[in-house]
């Protein structure tokens, strides 16, 4: 049986269906680049990196159509409730093979579920959709991603988990090698590799813009307080990048795998960002860790089956 908030936010998702939609593009050098510039590194020559086809086939609705905290007030998939306010929660990619530069790609998406739960820190709306990748009619990448909405006034604190503090900011403590070998192996950290990256205001702007994502949380620090935020918020999509690309410098291949991915907690701030082996080695997944050590986001590696 559902709470009172649950059924409060249920009933707005009554006769909600919106419908697949299809669009089609090509994997273009420019958005690769861009993002191998933001990371300070050399662009790929012909195969497109794990995850980095969310440079492409962006949406791009009009200003007149963005909501106060900059993202779409309507779309197709953006559950209609009131005072809507989203956080990417995590999702899965099931990499058949690999996309390449100049590819043609049409995606399809469409809605897989929209759910309300009631969870430590209050109701939600919980929608997947799932996106379809194909190149000449073959499907090359599967995708369903999960966003978490909760109705939140603005100005209102963001309800937090019981004994949980707001995360604060933490300071940047200079450049961190984007490889660095670490000490002796640890139970959390077997691997001797790991990834570090500053996300300062000038990256989180310029990875907010190569995604086309206006949402206001990654760099006004006024907006942040209307949602419950100390400081500006690091995007969950670049630690999941981060993460598969600590995998793809290392030889982990993601192709015939599903590659899942979750946020934890919010990384809040601009502050060093590290990438670390799961505790079972790196060929079984990855984390993201904040400047105090916190787990951010986790993700695991996962053989697809051949029959799917």
């Amino acid at each position: 049986m559902m709470s009172g908030e649950d059924g409060d936010l249920a009933r707005h998702l009554e006769g909600w269906d919106p419908g697949p939609v299809e669009s089609t593009g090509r994997i273009d050098r420019w958005p690769v680049e861009a993002f191998a510039a933001l990371l300070d590194r050399p662009p790929p020559d012909v195969v497109l990196p794990p995850l980095w086809h969310w440079f492409h086939l962006l949406d791009h609705p009009a200003q007149a159509a963005l909501g106060g905290d900059g993202h779409p007030a309507r779309g197709r998939f953006l559950p209609p409730l009131p005072e809507r306010r989203r956080m990417f929660a995590g999702g899965r990619l099931e990499m058949r093979g690999s996309l390449r530069m100049g590819d043609q790609v049409t995606r399809r998406s469409s809605l897989v579920a929209a759910t309300a739960k009631t969870g430590r820190s209050g109701a939600m709306v919980f929608v997947t959709v799932r996106h379809e990748f194909r190149r000449d009619g073959g499907l090359v990448v599967v995708e369903e991603q999960d966003h978490a909405y909760r109705s939140q006034p603005a100005g209102a604190a963001r309800a937090l988990p019981p004994g949980r503090s707001a995360p604060a900011s933490a300071p940047l403590t200079g450049p961190v090698p984007v490889r660095v070998r670490t000490g002796p192996a640890s139970p959390r950290a077997p691997a001797p590799w790991r990834l570090g990256l500053n996300p300062d205001e000038a990256m989180l702007f310029r990875f907010s813009a190569l995604t086309y994502n206006a949402h206001r949380i990654h760099y006004d620090h006024g907006w942040v307080r209307e949602e419950g935020y100390a400081d500006l918020v690091v995007h969950g999509p670049l630690q999941a990048l981060m993460m598969a690309e600590l995998m793809r410098r290392e030889g982990v291949d993601l192709v015939g795998r599903q590659y899942a991915y979750r946020l934890v907690s919010p990384m809040i701030g601009p502050q060093v960002l590290t990438v670390h082996a799961a505790p079972q080695g790196l060929s079984m997944g990855a984390e993201t860790r904040d400047a105090q050590g916190q787990v951010t986001a986790g993700s695991t590696l996962t053989a697809l089956d051949p029959q799917s």
